[in-house]
């Protein structure tokens, strides 16, 4: 697959899986459920508005032009799908060490992400082995 078509393949499995966190998020309901926020959450190139109601994802959209947010977690794809194998290896199995090793930024207002900090590692990682390929 020439490079390119390997970095567009790996855009579109990164969108598809932070696509399925509306589907994937009811077991987490109840630890967030007094979490109410809109965050950006994906890739650095295109990025999905999540609207997080009551601990749910209730919406994933593209963000649009003067649509507001209160933080963003974006990474380069291939760090997302190495963070989402199964069994991530060290340095690419956390949020933070993404972002120390330079493959991740965390933006805006921490707030929400720092208070529930837990609930949003855990709903970050939901895809984890549901999402094929990663570094080699």
């Amino acid at each position: 697959m020439p490079p390119a078509a390997a970095a567009d393949d790996a855009e579109r499995r990164v969108a598809a899986a932070i696509a399925s966190l509306a589907g994937l998020s009811a077991p987490l309901a109840e630890r967030g459920r007094f979490l109410t926020t809109e965050c950006l959450v994906g890739s650095f190139a295109s990025p999905l508005h999540l609207t997080i109601t009551a601990g749910r994802v209730a919406a994933v959209a593209a963000p649009g032009l003067l649509r507001s947010w209160r933080f963003a977690v974006r990474a380069t794809p291939d760090a997302w799908l190495e963070f989402w194998q199964p069994l991530p290896r060290p340095g690419w199995h956390d949020l933070f060490a993404l972002t120390k090793r330079g493959a991740a930024t965390i933006e805006g207002d921490l707030h929400p992400l720092m208070a529930n900090l837990q609930y949003f590692k855990d709903l970050l990682a939901l895809p984890r082995g549901r999402v094929a390929g990663g570094l080699s």
